[in-house]
C-alpha cells in the first residue's frame, strides 16, 4: 500500500445528536452531527414521529418548480449562444488603433 495517502482515523470520534444524544465511534472526522440516531429514530423507539425536519419536501418541490421556469431546448440554447457571440464581436474594436488606445487607457486605469 502506498504511505500517506489515508485520511486521519479518529478512534475516538464524538457523534452528537439533534435529540442531545452523544457516543463515541472510530471515524475519519473528528466530530459528527447526526439528525436522527438509535435513541431517537422510529424504527427503534416504536413511537410515530415526523422526521422530515427543515421542510425538505418543500424546498424540493421549489426546486423542482424553479427548474421548470427555466426549460430552454436546444435551438433556443444556440441562438442565444450566437446572439452573445454577435454582441462580443461587435463590442471588439474594429481597427488597430483603436485597440492601442483601449490598451493604453486600460494601463492607465491599472495604474491609478
Amino acid at each position: 500500500m502506498k504511505a500517506n495517502i489515508h485520511p486521519t482515523w479518529y478512534p475516538e470520534a464524538q457523534v452528537i445528536c439533534a435529540c442531545g444524544n452523544m457516543f463515541s465511534l472510530g471515524a475519519t472526522l473528528p466530530k459528527i452531527e447526526v439528525e436522527v440516531c438509535y435513541n431517537c429514530h422510529p424504527f427503534y423507539t416504536g413511537q410515530m414521529k415526523y422526521v422530515d425536519t427543515a421542510g425538505r419536501v418543500d424546498a424540493f418541490r421549489a426546486k423542482q418548480e424553479k427548474a421548470k421556469e427555466n426549460i430552454l431546448n436546444k435551438t433556443e440554447k444556440r441562438r442565444i449562444k450566437k446572439e452573445k457571440k454577435i454582441q462580443k464581436e461587435l463590442e471588439r474594436p474594429e481597427t488597430l488603433e483603436e485597440l492601442r488606445k483601449q490598451a493604453k487607457n486600460e494601463k492607465r486605469k491599472a495604474k491609478s
